[in-house]
């Protein structure tokens, strides 16, 4: 089985987290303005809401900017469009970034030179989205017993993988907003829920000056104000991430 993107973990492990907490706030506010968009204020009849707000929530981000989120539809007109771009990064390595944009161009071509700045070039659509798979990814602390991961199976969970000290849990994407609600029903501590594009097979990266190169692409590309996500099929032992923090 093929491992889960690493990368969400690197900005934690190199303390950028307080760096970037307002960016972070103004991704996830954006978020939940097109799930209001979409689905309307009620988390509980709107999943994808429902799936944001827990997000906020396991951030720290503060109840009145939820709301003023869920409220901005009222007097913002910006015409968000979700869009996905696929490309090659060094080494081999494989990109899908998901953005909301209300200009394409714009944003395609920040994108484009993102990625030809740092070694790697953007990639049609389909390009490289075969060696992931859409899945839904829900993240707990700590590892699970047998018998509550015999009971998650009953509520959609298809896999799994505990890791430096967090179990993360995948399940069909469709699936992710039935089996979250089933845990927190459970009392099951969430730190985080969302909707993932998960490798298939990964390139395994052994350097570290080559990692650190990979490291910056990705930190490029979700810095981009428009960028919500980021995932690439990047593998590496995570001594070699330690190592280049010393």
């Amino acid at each position: 089985m093929a491992g889960h993107s690493k990368f969400k973990n690197i900005q934690y492990r190199k303390g950028a987290q307080d760096k970037k907490r307002a960016k972070q706030f103004a991704k996830i506010g954006r978020e939940i303005q097109i799930a209001v968009k979409i689905g309307g204020t009620d988390p509980e009849s709107n999943p994808r809401l429902r799936l944001a707000i827990n997000n906020a929530r396991s951030v720290n981000m503060p109840k009145d900017n939820v709301d003023r989120a869920i409220n901005k539809n009222n007097s913002d007109t910006t015409d968000y469009t979700e869009v996905r771009y696929e490309g090659y990064g060094p080494f081999g390595t494989a990109f899908i970034v998901e953005a909301l944009t209300d200009n394409k161009n714009r944003t395609a071509s920040e994108i484009r030179s993102i990625f030809s700045k740092n070694g790697g070039n953007l990639g049609e659509t389909g390009s490289v989205s075969f060696n992931f798979d859409k899945v839904g990814e829900i993240q707990t602390k700590g590892n699970m017993d047998d018998s509550t991961l015999e009971q998650l199976l009953d509520c959609g969970l298809d896999d799994y993988i505990s890791e430096d000290g967090m179990t993360y849990i995948y399940c069909k994407f469709e699936d992710l907003a039935s089996l979250e609600k089933a845990m927190r029903e459970k009392n099951m501590e969430i730190e985080s829920a969302s909707i993932i594009w998960k490798p298939n097979m990964t390139v395994n990266i052994e350097k570290e000056d080559e990692l650190n190169r990979l490291i910056k692409l990705n930190e490029d590309l979700e810095d981009n104000d428009d960028v919500q996500n980021c995932f690439s099929n990047l593998d590496f032992d995570s001594s070699l991430l330690d190592s280049s923090n010393a």
